[in-house]
């Protein structure tokens, strides 16, 4: 039950810090006004973590920072990125992988201009695929931390996993703490390098949930059932499948092999499926993101089953630390 302690803990979460409980920060600047950093601004705000007053928010769409404004009332425009970056004790960084090289380049002419920035200043990434190191260079920043949230934080629910340059001090990692466990569950990974795996489960997992649903409910439509209760089954078949194997602490194989009749309909449905390559489908779907990731940050890709290396070499050492 020990392994599955965090996952339950996000589904039934209260958080500790109360609506009047303050501040994390004097300044939390955003670089980008998506759906991510609006989903990020939402929680901390609901949930008393920080006060829209002391949030800053910078996009080169005037129509996006409206509209955070307009949806958390008290949240600051910033009129450029020096008036962002000017005092910020944490600055995320939320715009789209394509858009990186054009917000990077005015982000370091600005931090030139300005000199060194704060030197506890707190610069953290939600971009897939872009290592640590391209922003400590573009910005000559130190505390650096690089995070993978996904889909679900917009309803508070979402997965945040994250790491962070060397010598980021305990208590700014407390504070990125606090801030991920706003919209979730967040999980704090020493080396870089399983971003990369995690955008490929985590980050990118939302859209396989959300395919199977498609193909389940278009099931249920051919059969017969009228669209919205077709969508009400599968919907509430995945939610209650999730908090039940949470709440079991059991493989996910022992739960699925107990309701798996001999002879029944769904021993069935399972020989269908493994026919159909499902399981291997979805394995190869992961690895094909877990390989665009690298791509995205300029690093090899040629891992996984078939290719050269069918690991990373990292893992394979890591297991024969672990197993010596």
């Amino acid at each position: 039950m020990a392994r599955q302690a965090g996952i339950g803990m996000v589904l039934c979460r209260s958080f500790s810090i109360s609506a009047a409980a303050g501040n994390l920060c004097d300044k939390i600047g955003f670089i980008g006004a998506g759906n991510m950093a609006k989903a990020i601004m939402g929680g901390m705000i609901r949930n008393g973590v920080q006060r829209a007053h002391n949030v800053m928010v910078y996009d080169v769409s005037t129509d996006q920072m409206d509209a955070c404004c307009k949806a958390f009332p008290g949240i600051r425009k910033a009129e450029s990125l020096h008036n962002l970056l000017m005092d910020a004790d944490i600055v995320l960084l939320g715009v789209k992988p394509q858009n990186v090289e054009a917000v990077l380049k005015p982000l370091k002419a600005e931090v030139e201009k300005m000199g060194p920035l704060r030197t506890d200043t707190v610069l953290a990434s939600i971009i897939a695929g872009v290592p640590l190191h391209a922003f400590q260079k573009y910005t000559g920043m130190e505390n650096i931390v690089r995070a993978m949230p996904n889909t679900p934080v917009t309803v508070e629910q979402g997965c945040t996993v994250w790491c962070s340059t060397r010598d980021l001090p305990k208590e700014k990692k407390e504070l990125i703490s606090k801030l991920f466990s706003a919209i979730g569950d967040e999980i704090y990974m020493e080396d870089e390098r399983f971003l990369d795996m995690a955008t490929a489960i985590s980050g990118s997992g939302p859209a396989y949930v959300f395919l199977t649903m498609e193909a389940m409910i278009d099931s249920g439509v051919h059969m017969g059932f009228p669209r919205h209760i077709a969508e009400r089954l599968v919907m509430n078949t995945l939610l209650g499948t999730c908090l039940y194997a949470i709440q079991s602490g059991e493989h996910v194989s022992k739960l699925r092999n107990d309701i798996t009749s001999p002879g029944g309909t769904t021993a069935s449905a399972i020989y269908n499926l493994e026919k159909g390559g499902f399981r291997t489908t979805v394995s190869d779907a992961v690895w094909a993101a877990y390989r665009r990731s690298l791509e995205l940050g300029g690093m090899d890709s040629n891992v996984g089953p078939g290719r050269n290396n069918t690991l990373p070499t990292f893992w394979q050492k890591d297991m024969r630390d672990d197993t010596a």
